[in-house]
């Protein structure tokens, strides 16, 4: 930087300087250095201000770049081992073809039972596991059928007959599985309506943008029931996560804008994750838009709690709107944002940035192998007070003391970045204190991606109607996701059965609606494949 700032020179001499070029320049080429300057001048005094670091602007000129701590400080030599393939590679198992249709095919020639065409001496077995062949073919998202049914017209009195529909051509032109379809794309995979429009447009089956929407709300009218139904079993839950990320509702913009003095002009999108149902083998995601920050829609879900149940463990960073102003929580804070305190300044100061990568890699290795051999939660805590809290119980030490003997100017980038920690040690480190309690927010980081998406590809909402159908979406997609349940098959069974969702959203839930759906039809449920 020191460098940039000679090679910028001062204000006057710049001025100088450009008057000097411009003679021997034409005019688009004179505005053009005339604009770097200027740019970079303007840029070197934001970071001398100190409203940014260096680290952070490359991430908004170029784009944020791996923070692994081996591309960020070097990594040990079992990290940088070539030839280790990472896990997940390869051909996939046709068990993950969840949506497949399974045929069977029985031997032409042979059946259990018969004499071995071999040997002739022993029996044939059917075996438990089939041989088995994946196939696919492709077909438009929304396909149609036209029945044709045959007319015949008596020659001699003009009475009309026509053939009698199928059953399968009965009913209403759109089946439920359109809407189901729309929306999961558009909600589910951040598929714009017009694209999709233009999809369908080439694939020979036209399906406007406005019969997608009339169809999605034909759909959601029917999630609602089971996303309040997954509010209500998330306020319960042992440990909640939450986050919120900017949104964009053209009709609220509008409203925000006609307003004398708004109290809050910003949108937002909050993600909350709700963990340690049914002893942990269940999990929500739940998604609420509006102008709400992420602690007053957190505040709405625990509104639900029940009044016996003891506050929740809370993860989130360290802003203080994500914190319900009228619920307690036991409060965790985010590791990963602290961490990237540092990773911002990594340039002006590598020790100190490898220092904290290092001792948090120690800290994650830890939780790997919890992870990895599935510990119980008493069992993960133990083992990160015995190996973890020593490594960043030392790093702790040593920012305090250089702090305190003021060896770190507090006003700088790693000032900032050692306050941050400083001040929030008791809840960055609550998975030492309390078992069961996160590290950091990940899991909401995650769950926003799917926002982030929608508002890239379809750029805004058009009203609050319109941001409520999505958040119905992407809570019960993002949920059936996180318990293993294909989102499509889920959604079909709650539309095809509305009154007995009503009557008891309890038991149309992703993890059980398969015994409900099978209490309806009669038949015994489907085996899961293993």
């Amino acid at each position: 930087m020191k460098d940039l700032a000679a090679l910028l020179l001062p204000a006057e001499q710049r001025v100088h300087f450009l008057e000097e070029v411009k003679a021997t320049l034409n005019p688009v080429q004179f505005e053009t250095v005339r604009a770097v300057f200027e740019g970079a001048a303007e840029l070197l005094g934001i970071v001398e201000a100190n409203k940014t670091s260096i680290g952070r602007l490359c991430a908004q000129i170029f784009g944020p770049k791996t923070e692994k701590g081996r591309r960020l400080c070097g990594g040990s030599a079992k990290e940088a081992q070539p030839g280790k393939k990472r896990p997940g590679h390869g051909r996939g198992s046709h068990r993950r073809y969840t949506g497949a249709r399974r045929i069977g095919v029985a031997h032409p020639d042979l059946k259990a039972g018969d004499p071995c065409p071999d040997c002739g001496r022993g029996k044939l077995r059917r075996q438990k596991e089939p041989a088995r062949t994946v196939k696919l073919t492709a077909q438009p998202p929304v396909a149609a059928n036209i029945h044709e049914m045959e007319r015949l017209r008596c020659d001699a009195c003009n009475t009309l007959f026509t053939a009698p529909a199928p059953e399968e051509a009965k009913g209403d032109k759109y089946d439920p599985t359109v809407g189901v379809m729309t929306g999961l794309l558009r909600y589910g995979s951040g598929m714009p309506s017009y694209r999709l429009e233009r999809l369908q447009a080439s694939v020979g089956v036209p399906l406007p943008a406005a019969v997608q929407w009339e169809q999605t709300v034909r759909t959601v009218e029917h999630l609602e029931v089971v996303k309040e139904h997954m509010m209500h079993l998330g306020a319960q839950a042992p440990l909640i996560h939450n986050d919120d990320t900017t949104m964009r509702i053209a009709g609220v913009r509008k409203e925000i804008e006609a307003e004398k003095k708004p109290g809050r002009t910003g949108i937002f999108t909050s993600g909350i994750v709700c963990e340690g149902l049914e002893e942990g083998r269940v999990s929500i995601r739940i998604l609420l838009t509006g102008r709400n920050h992420a602690g007053e829609n957190l505040g709405r879900v625990l509104d639900r709690r029940a009044k016996g149940l003891p506050p929740p463990l809370q993860m989130c960073d360290g802003l203080e709107h994500n914190e319900p102003s009228e619920h307690a929580t036991k409060l965790c804070h985010c590791n990963v944002h602290a961490r990237r305190q540092f990773v911002d300044i990594r340039t002006s100061f590598p020790e100190e940035c490898r220092k904290v990568v290092e001792a948090l890699g120690k800290v994650y290795e830890v939780e790997a192998q919890c992870r990895k051999q599935k510990v119980g939660p008493e069992e993960r805590l133990r083992r990160h007070q015995e190996q973890s809290g020593p490594v960043i119980e030392a790093m702790r030490q040593e920012f305090q003391e250089r702090m305190d003997q003021k060896k770190i100017e507090p006003n700088s980038g790693l000032g900032g970045a050692v306050k941050y920690m400083l001040g929030r040690w008791s809840t960055l480190t609550m998975f030492l204190k309390v078992p069961g309690a996160p590290l950091d927010n990940n899991e909401t980081e995650r769950l926003l991606k799917n926002a982030i998406l929608h508002r890239k590809n379809s750029l805004h909402y058009r009203t609050q109607r319109g941001a409520d159908v999505g958040d119905t979406f992407m809570t019960v997609i993002e949920t059936c996701r996180a318990n293993g349940v294909n989102p499509f098959e889920y959604m079909l069974a709650i539309v095809r059965n509305p009154k007995a969702v009503r009557a008891d959203p309890g038991r149309w839930m992703p993890w059980n609606y398969e015994q409900a759906t099978a209490g309806e039809s009669g038949d015994p449920p489907t085996p899961q494949q293993p």
